[in-house]
């Protein structure tokens, strides 16, 4: 069992940064994918990025290309979330789930087996 906690979520103003973080605890996840999902109030959850489990392989919704970061440390049990010039439309709840497929990413929420509680970003205009 990998159990998944995000953190670093926030209010931010509209052109702003923030960093989340994804971090598991139990088993390592370290062969393990980790994707990101994010989920708006009135919409479906939708997939913002994922890493492979040795972070060579990325891939990034095209909303959020250019803008957004992922990266993981391995030997902190972390994934990390880098999100810059934040607009109102990225506001949601943000999870973090781990597949473990760990050499591919996959952007089918269904396909990962543990979820995160979800961390709030909310971006002010």
């Amino acid at each position: 069992q990998v159990h998944l906690a995000e953190s670093g979520g926030g209010l931010v103003q509209a052109g702003g940064s923030l960093r989340l973080s994804c971090t598991a605890s139990g088993r390592t996840f370290t062969h393990y994918a980790v994707g990101w999902f994010r989920q708006a109030p009135g919409k479906e959850r939708e997939f913002v990025t994922g890493i492979s489990w040795g972070g060579e392989i990325t891939d990034y919704a095209d909303s959020v290309k250019d803008r957004f970061t992922v990266s993981r440390d391995n030997a902190k049990n972390t994934v990390y979330l880098y999100m810059n010039r934040l607009q109102p439309e990225d506001t949601a709840v943000y999870y973090c789930a781990a597949d473990r497929t760990g050499h591919r990413v996959t952007t089918t929420a269904s396909v990962y087996i543990y979820w995160g509680q979800g961390t709030q970003v909310t971006v002010s205009s």
